[in-house]
């Protein structure tokens, strides 16, 4: 922090003291203070939970950042005030140490509040651990490996504590590798136990010639053909984010149709389709293009397509006015020959082409930058392995 930086804050505060030095404690306004550590603590509530107020003389609210919460008393002690503290600091101490959850389904809703009816925040898909923050009612706050936070139905996780969750994470495992399939109740593959979907991850209990004996997360068991899942730790030696990979990945979804909230091949948004790809290919990257667009290096404003890669991110949306801040309200991936693939009504591909029956003028009218994050190194993004193991 610079000179002039520290002293601005410094300022302020003293400031502030002076203001608040005649006023009963409980009529003093700490949401400026507040408000200042949640900016620098907590500013994408998406991520992080920084929910607090002040009223009468009592502190109050939850969080799941101890150490926004240490610099927030820290600040109120530093001006002698007395106060009651009732924050609840995250994970939930009702959860007694079952802090982990692994979901237990091929697809799990995730969902902006803790009910069926609640906008579709996010997915996540069989085998991703999540971290667990509290329970309402049969809903659980979770927070997944990208540090999304929303609620998850309990019918779709399996609640662990850390013994339990490094059990699973030593265990040896398989990925599923096809688009769907299914889990069954025995090598007949006539009972089905559960559905599967790109990217789900199982627990190995045996093998034969053409089966895997798979245990789900719950404790279910059955049989996985060997010719649709590989063993994880070979599948990650073979990501690789190549031109093809990339490619390849993006085309199979061809057709699948728009889902806000969506993140896996039953249903994507655009963001959720470009990290499914990435996903698939060993990168985990932020779930929102709003968030992937702080990610990587700049690549292009001007629209000059010749300085663009495969895999490189295209963001549309609103440009920044006198009045109104830019707005990102799209993502896709640059395939080449003046091409992207994206998801807007169903996974497709546009051209910036006049000539192509592909063109997308709609689009283009709306372009603003292109990112590129394949193998950038960033503190957002991580590899797969990192989020399963």
């Amino acid at each position: 922090m610079n000179y002039f930086k520290e002293n601005n804050i410094f300022s302020g505060l003293i400031a502030l003291l002076l203001l608040w030095a005649c006023q009963p404690e409980s009529n003093k306004d700490l949401s400026p203070i507040i408000d200042q550590v949640q900016s620098e603590f907590a500013p994408d509530k998406r991520v992080a939970l920084f929910n607090l107020t002040y009223e009468g003389d009592t502190l109050k609210g939850e969080t799941n950042l101890p150490n926004a919460l240490e610099t927030l008393e820290s600040k109120l002690d530093s001006m002698g005030l007395e106060y009651i503290n009732e924050v609840k600091l995250l994970p939930d101490a009702d959860l007694e140490g079952k802090t982990h959850g692994v979901v237990t389904i091929s697809v799990a809703n995730i969902r902006s509040a803790p009910k069926h009816s609640a906008e579709l925040a996010t997915q996540a898909t069989m085998g991703t651990p999540l971290g667990v923050l509290k329970k309402a009612g049969s809903w659980y706050l979770v927070q997944t490996p990208d540090k999304y936070i929303s609620w998850v139905d309990a019918a779709g996780i399996a609640l662990m504590d850390e013994k339990e969750f490094q059990a699973w994470e030593d265990a040896e495992k398989v990925i599923f590798t096809g688009l769907l399939g299914y889990v069954y109740e025995d090598k007949s593959e006539k009972m089905m136990v559960s559905d599967l979907t790109a990217g789900n991850v199982l627990e190995v209990l045996s093998s034969s010639k053409e089966h895997y004996e798979v245990a789900l997360p719950d404790g279910r068991t059955g049989y996985l053909n060997k010719a649709h899942a590989v063993a994880f730790e070979n599948w990650l030696s073979t990501r690789e984010l190549s031109d093809e990979n990339l490619i390849n990945t993006a085309k199979n979804m061809m057709g699948v149709p728009y889902l806000w909230g969506g993140t896996s091949i039953k249903g994507v948004d655009c963001s959720g389709f470009t990290k499914t790809i990435y996903y698939l290919n060993g990168q985990v990257i932020p779930r929102d293009a709003s968030q992937q667009v702080h990610e990587g290096e700049l690549v292009d404003t001007d629209k000059n397509w010749d300085n663009l890669s495969v895999g490189d991110l295209l963001f549309f949306g609103r440009k920044a006015t006198e009045d109104s801040p830019e707005r990102i309200v799209h993502v896709g991936m640059w395939i080449g020959n003046n091409s992207f693939i994206h998801s807007r009504g169903r996974v497709r591909i546009s051209s910036f082409d006049p000539e192509s029956p592909n063109y997308d003028e709609y689009e283009l009218g709306r372009y603003l930058r292109t990112k590129r994050i394949r193998r950038v190194p960033s503190e957002n993004i991580m590899a797969v392995d990192q989020v399963i193991n």
